[in-house]
């Protein structure tokens, strides 16, 4: 029989589970394996149909900015400038070379899923032990794992000895899970299904025999990849607001363009040809062509600063998002913790000792009550690291990047602490050699040792659940031997330890008469004495805290979302003060139960959210936008893939994440450190604000040059500017000016300013009124400095070149006040201005230079020399330009809107 969909397996007794995959512990025979190889497929993930790399580009060339370029391509090649238009469709082809390679890896995610099937399987066919590629395992199957395997398909147990099974990429627990052949309740969450192995997860220790019931597509990860393929990418803020604005600003030059064309007709009586070169200066004037080729280098000069924050960027309109997040939704393990168990507190009778040092490094001390505690003077604390080195099969190793675990992470952080209290790990198990052993079980949750002591003598070691071990002993240790035990006050300090998130071992030893060789021979029972308690925990990265106090000091909440107990994800939440107490705490089981309505107001007021799967992950995601949010996600499992792919920005972490969570992101953190994602935000925010200072710079210089042909038009006057010369301006001062305000630093105050809310135009009122007042001081400019020129007896070609002068420096003056969005700029800090400002206004000398005087440029461009005094004048029109902008500046309070 099949696998059927939607069986609770891990709910299901052995013999039901036998019965309906018509199975039996020697195993399916050859001929039934084959058939069901061919009825149910191998076991591997299915690869969904891709776009090619055709479409992929098309899609690229599709977006509405890039259509404004080619408009204006269009344009340059109808006034007879082929090279112009060649220029501007070269600026084409690479934003689209740079979205198609930036942006067209994100399928890979499922790549990555399905390469985490085990590449073989041990199973047994007709009750004789196999090895199997794994895609050939099929429901039904016996399957055998032991410590180090991957699992190939989802299992449930029926038989574990000391199974432990590392879920963390696939739940987030921190921790390997005790497993067990029982059944479980129907309903409780994944990580709670103790009776199942899941396909992909890693063997931790202790060995298995599981029934495949799931495989493929139809196991826990395949799942999981098929949300994955579901779910749509959204499409970051900029992107909607640039997409909004290039197609108001099309329709407001095709507008516009009509009407001056038909006042020009039908009104002036100008000929249509005369008149249809006019429209067309008007269009060159008025669209930005520059814009999404500055943009584009804006959001690339954030990749390459964040490079440096060791923030890897995929997708280049990610800089800017992260500006804009209002939400950050965290994992726990790895993200906002070191993914690396630690043994924190240490209790013997009647004190508890603090145990400094993170990681599995042997280095710490110990201190009580604020004082250091010498453990070679302290014999209860040197016999409980004793014993946690005895019973203990892990161990802890030296490698170029730092201390890793070799064996169980707990096991590993047991010996890290006993090395931190002078136990040597080698000469302490070559003296006390282990003699038998009973592996931890789920049944009796304990793991016993049986050593000889270097006298010659026995000694039984015990460690396990406190509950567990304490009802087991009579007496506890005490400065002069064994006393009767004070069960009450070791149950209040396994409450304490719990309280503060720390999962809590037991240690217990007894002596056994010399010559012993077997624990059945020792017979503990009745003589163990309880030597304390170990409180351990993945603890906080050190420098978390303080990133997500500069979150909150900017507005971002951070709320994590984890498949982690809620005890422990709560007291992780309190010390990194993730929220104002009290902290809200909801499970999974609690979301189940919500409706559309209602998560959205969990997800809004919760900061915690415990026990969740994947769904839970992704529907949290969705309702936070929903209810407005832009929202960053960061994690590193197979379970984050689904909500990474959802979120308006993915953040995986890049040195103990898993491939799927990298290639699901568009940021990558090398570093691990969720400060990096702060640094990140302050830089999304700097791209964002340099983003508007070129809208802000760009919008009212051809604003001015477009309504300046118009206001020509409409009152009968000769055209100020030919529009052969309103290209120049804007090829040479959009590459020159315009260019330059995407290396602005980061502006004072960036992270002490609210994420902007979404939704929010790109330009709002005050801008809109901004860059009107702006484009009437151009046009007033203009027709000052024309009409001036003609009073004084100027031909009209000397005018016009006397126009463009000034025309440039008015915008190099407005490039200095637009540098400070949220501040004045008349400072001796605007007016230094940063080596890419100079390096802009000396190319843009240089160019007006060339077309003022050099004869090849006068020909082409109609142009004439001018004397010392009308230089002059030219510049003196942008120095009151400047001054009249910054007096309004003060007035209303700055460029962009209030945040």
């Amino acid at each position: 029989m099949a696998a059927e969909g939607g069986t609770a397996w891990h709910a299901l007794e052995a013999a039901d589970v036998f019965a309906r995959l018509s199975t039996t512990a020697g195993g399916l025979g050859a001929e039934e394996a084959e058939e069901r190889l061919a009825r149910h497929g191998p076991n591997r993930l299915p690869s969904p149909p891709r776009p090619g790399a055709i479409r992929r580009l098309v899609a690229q060339v599709r977006n509405p900015l890039v259509l404004v370029l080619v408009g204006a391509a269009a344009v340059s090649a109808a006034i007879g400038h082929p090279t112009d238009a060649l220029v501007t469709l070269g600026v084409v082809v690479v934003n689209a070379l740079i979205g198609f390679l930036q942006e067209g890896r994100a399928e890979r995610a499922l790549d990555a899923i399905r390469a985490m099937i085990a590449p073989s399987a041990t199973v047994l066919r007709g009750g004789e032990r196999l090895r199997v590629p794994a895609e050939a395992v099929v429901p039904g199957d016996i399957v055998l794992i032991e410590a180090g395997d991957r699992v190939p398909a989802d299992l449930r147990l029926v038989e574990a000895r000391g199974l432990r099974i590392d879920e963390a990429a696939l739940t987030g627990e921190s921790v390997p899970v005790d497993k067990g052949s029982e059944a479980t309740a129907s309903d409780v969450p994944l990580g709670d299904r103790t009776s199942m192995a899941f396909s992909g997860t890693i063997v931790a220790a202790g060995r298995g025999t599981g029934v495949a019931v799931a495989t493929g597509a139809a196991s826990e990860i395949g799942r999981i990849s098929a949300l994955v393929d579901s779910v749509g990418r959204m499409a970051t803020p900029l992107v909607r607001q640039m997409d909004e604005f290039a197609r108001r600003i099309t329709a407001a030059v095709l507008a516009g363009s009509a009407l001056v064309l038909a006042v020009a007709v039908l009104v002036r009586g100008e000929a249509p040809g005369d008149a249809f070169m006019i429209v067309v200066g008007i269009a060159v004037a008025a669209i930005p062509e520059g814009l999404p080729a500055v943009m584009t280098i804006a959001l690339a000069v954030g990749v390459e600063r964040m490079a440096a924050r060791r923030a890897i960027v995929r997708r280049l309109p990610a800089v800017e998002t992260l500006g804009s997040v209002s939400v950050v939704c965290s994992d726990k393990t790895g993200t906002l913790t070191r993914n690396e168990m630690t043994v924190t507190a240490v209790v013997l009778a009647g004190r508890r000792l603090a145990v400094e040092g993170l990681g599995y490094a042997p280095a710490g001390g110990f201190r009580m009550g604020g004082e250091a505690v010498d453990p070679g003077t302290d014999p209860d604390l040197c016999d409980l690291a004793r014993a946690a080195l005895l019973c203990n099969d892990a161990d802890i190793r030296h490698v170029e990047t730092g201390w890793h675990a070799a064996g169980d992470p707990m096991e590993a952080a047991l010996v890290a602490f006993a090395a931190k209290a002078g136990q040597d790990p080698a000469l302490v198990r070559g003296a006390y050699r282990r003699l038998d052993e009973v592996p931890f079980d789920a049944r009796h949750r304990t793991m016993t040792t049986l050593n000889a002591t270097p006298e010659g003598g026995r000694l039984v070691v015990v460690k396990g659940a406190p509950e567990v071990l304490i009802a087991a002993c009579g007496a506890q240790a005490g400065p002069g031997g064994p006393v009767p035990l004070d069960g009450a006050g070791w149950q209040a300090a396994v409450q304490a330890l719990a309280e503060d998130g720390q999962r809590v071992i037991a240690f217990a030893s007894a002596e056994a008469p010399a010559g012993t060789r077997t624990l059945e021979e020792a017979s503990p029972q009745g003589r163990l004495v309880l030597l304390g308690l170990v409180g351990l925990m993945d603890p906080p990265r050190a420098e978390v805290p303080a990133a997500v106090a500069e979150c909150r000091a900017a507005g971002i909440a951070v709320k994590m979302i984890t498949g982690d107990h809620a005890a422990t994800a709560l007291a992780i939440a309190r010390h990194l003060k993730l929220a104002d107490e009290p902290v809200v705490v909801v499970d999974g089981q609690a979301l189940d139960r919500l409706d559309a309505a209602g998560l959205r107001r969990v997800a809004r007021e919760a900061t915690v959210f415990a026990r969740t799967s994947p769904e839970h992950k992704l529907r949290l995601i969705e309702a936070l936008q929903a209810d407005g949010s832009v929202v960053a996600m960061t994690g590193d499992g197979v379970n984050d893939a689904p909500a990474l792919r959802r979120a308006d920005i993915a953040v995986a972490m890049g040195a103990k994440g898993t491939e799927a969570a990298k290639e699901a992101s568009d940021i990558v953190l090398a570093d691990d450190s969720f400060a990096s994602i702060v640094a990140a935000v302050r830089e999304g925010r700097t791209v964002y604000d340099n983003i508007v200072k070129v809208i802000a710079w760009t919008l009212p210089t051809d604003g001015g040059e477009a309504l300046a042909i118009v206001a020509a038009v409409f009152l009968g006057l000769p055209l100020p500017v030919t529009p052969l010369q309103i290209l120049w301006i804007n090829m040479v001062t959009a590459v020159a000016l315009g260019l330059v305000l995407a290396f602005e630093p980061t502006e004072p105050g960036a992270m002490r300013r609210g994420p902007r809310p979404a939704g929010t135009p790109l330009l709002d009122r005050r801008a809109l009124a901004r860059i009107l007042f702006v484009s009437v001081l151009m046009v007033a400019g203009i027709f000052g400095v024309y009409g001036v020129a003609v009073w004084r007896g100027h031909d009209v070609a000397t005018a016009r070149t006397l126009v463009v002068d000034a025309v440039v420096a008015m915008e190099i003056a407005y490039l200095f006040s637009v540098r400070y969005v949220h501040g004045p700029s008349l400072t001796w800090r605007g007016a230094a201005g940063t080596p890419a400002v100079l390096l802009g206004i000396g190319l843009v000398a240089a160019a007006q230079g060339a077309f003022t005087y050099w004869p090849p440029l006068q020909q082409l461009f109609g142009t004439r020399p001018l004397g010392l005094w009308d230089g002059m004048a030219a510049i003196g029109v942008g120095v009151a330009l400047f001054l009249v902008v910054e007096a309004e500046k003060r007035l209303t309070g700055g460029i962009a809107r209030p945040r």
